[in-house]
C-alpha cells in the first residue's frame, strides 16, 4: 500500500492537488482536482493525451521535459500559439502554487511562476518539486547511441543540480566556438588559447557532475542490492578521457591537463572539424548486476527491468542529496509487466514516498494500487475519475 504524501516520517513530501493546463497540445483546458492521491493512475487509449499530461508536469523542472521538445510544439495547434502549466502543490514547505509556460506576447522563451509572480528561472521551483521519469522511448537506451546515454546521465544530475543545465549549454556553446575558430582563424593563438581555457573550465564541471552523481547512484545501488528483486540491480560507471582525469586529479590540475590537451591536439581537431577529446566522447557503462554482463546484451525484458531499477533507485538518490521525494511519472510502464512484477513495482514505488503518475492503456493493471490512488480516463482534451 502506498503511503499517503502528506506525510513521509514527519516531513511533508510533494503531492500535486490541483492541476490546470490551458492550451497544452490536445488540452484546450483542464482541471483536475486530486486530493490527498499518492498515486495517479491514467488510462486511455493511444494518442488520448496521457503522455501530455506527464510532459507537462515534467515541465516543472529545469530542461525541455521528458519529450525533450521545443515549447513552441507544446502549445495546442488551433490555439494562440502559448501555453500554461499551473499546479498547487503540498511541497516540503507547505502549500506552493508553481507555473511555467510561454506567452507570445510576452516575447519567446519559457515564463516561471512562483506563488502567481513572476521567477527569473526554474531555480526557485526546484526548492518545492524534483521530478524524475520512465517513458517508452527509453527502452532502447543501453542498446542506443553513446548521445543518449549521455543525455540520460545529464538528466539524472539535472534532477539533483538544477545548475546543471547551464553547465551544459556553456560546454556546448565553448565547443561550438572552439571548432570555429579552429576553421576560421586557426592561427590565432591567442583567441584559441582563450577558447580552450573556457572549454577547459567548463568541461571539467560538467564531467565532475556527472562523475559525482553516478559514483553516488552506484553506491546506493550497491548498498541495496536484491538478488531476488524482480528489478535485477545495475552496476554503472562512466568512462572517458576527462573522466579518469577527475578521479586522478584535483579540479584545477585536471583543467590545465586537458588545456594542454586541446592545444596539443589543434590540427588533429581541426581535420575532423570537431573537438575530438572531452565530456561529448564520455560513455555510460551498464552492467546487470546478478548476471556481471553488458545491459546491451540482455533481452529486452531484462533491459526493461533493469532500467525501472535504475530509474527508481535514481527517485530515491534525489530524495537523499534534495531532501524533496520527487514525482515520479511512469509512463506506460504496467503494460510491460505480469501481474506478478506489476505488483513487486507497486511495492517499490511505496518506498519512495512521493506522488507517483503513471500511464496505460488497460485499467485493469492498475487494480493493486493502494485505496488512496485516482483512476482517471483521459479523452482527447478531458480527464474524468473512473
Amino acid at each position: 500500500m502506498l503511503e499517503s504524501p502528506q506525510s513521509l516520517g514527519n516531513r511533508v513530501v510533494p503531492a500535486v492537488r490541483r492541476l490546470l493546463l490551458s492550451d497544452y497540445r490536445s488540452y484546450p483546458n483542464l482541471e483536475l482536482e486530486l486530493e490527498e492521491a499518492s498515486v495517479v493512475a491514467l488510462c486511455g487509449e493511444n494518442g488520448a493525451g496521457k503522455t501530455n499530461l506527464l510532459e507537462a508536469l515534467s515541465l516543472l523542472t529545469a530542461g525541455r521535459g521528458l519529450r525533450r521538445a521545443d515549447f513552441a510544439d507544446c502549445a495546442r495547434q488551433g490555439g494562440a500559439g502559448g501555453f500554461a502549466v499551473s499546479v498547487e502543490l503540498m511541497g516540503p514547505y507547505g502549500p506552493v502554487q508553481l507555473g511555467t509556460g510561454i506567452d507570445p506576447a510576452e516575447g519567446p522563451g519559457r515564463k516561471f511562476r512562483l506563488n502567481r509572480a513572476p521567477a527569473a528561472s526554474v531555480r526557485p521551483l526546484a526548492e518545492h518539486v524534483r521530478v524524475v521519469w520512465l517513458t517508452p522511448s527509453m527502452d532502447g537506451l543501453f542498446a542506443g547511441s553513446p548521445g543518449e546515454r549521455r543525455r540520460f546521465v545529464d538528466r539524472l544530475v539535472l534532477a539533483v543540480d538544477p545548475e546543471h543545465g547551464n553547465r551544459v549549454s556553456s560546454l556546448e556553446k565553448a565547443l561550438r566556438n572552439r571548432n570555429r575558430l579552429l576553421e576560421e582563424r586557426p592561427s590565432d593563438y591567442a583567441w584559441l588559447d582563450a577558447a580552450e581555457q573556457e572549454v577547459a573550465e567548463v568541461s571539467i564541471a560538467v564531467t565532475m557532475a556527472r562523475s559525482e552523481t553516478i559514483e553516488r547512484l552506484s553506491s546506493l545501488i550497491f548498498a541495496a542490492q536484491d538478488a531476488s528483486s524482480p528489478f535485477p540491480w545495475a552496476e554503472i560507471s562512466l568512462e572517458g578521457d576527462l573522466v579518469r582525469m577527475v578521479q586522478e586529479h584535483p579540479a584545477l590540475e585536471a583543467e590545465d591537463a586537458y588545456r594542454r590537451l586541446l592545444r596539443d591536439n589543434r590540427r588533429r581537431d581541426a581535420a575532423a572539424g570537431r573537438t575530438l577529446v572531452g565530456p561529448q566522447s564520455t560513455g555510460l557503462h551498464v552492467k546487470h548486476g546478478p548476471k556481471g554482463i553488458a545491459a546491451a546484451q540482455c533481452s529486452t525484458g531484462e533491459q526493461k527491468a533493469l532500467l525501472v531499477g535504475l530509474v527508481l533507485a535514481h527517485a530515491r538518490l534525489v530524495k537523499m542529496m534534495s531532501g524533496i521525494a520527487p514525482l515520479t511519472l511512469l509512463d506506460e510502464v504496467a503494460a510491460h509487466f505480469d501481474s506478478k512484477r506489476r505488483s513487486a513495482l507497486f511495492q517499490l514505488l511505496d518506498t519512495l514516498g512521493g506522488q507517483v503518475w503513471m500511464s496505460g492503456a488497460d485499467p485493469l493493471a492498475f487494480t493493486d494500487l493502494s485505496r488512496r490512488s485516482i483512476l482517471l480516463q483521459i479523452t482527447s482534451g478531458g480527464a474524468a475519475r473512473i
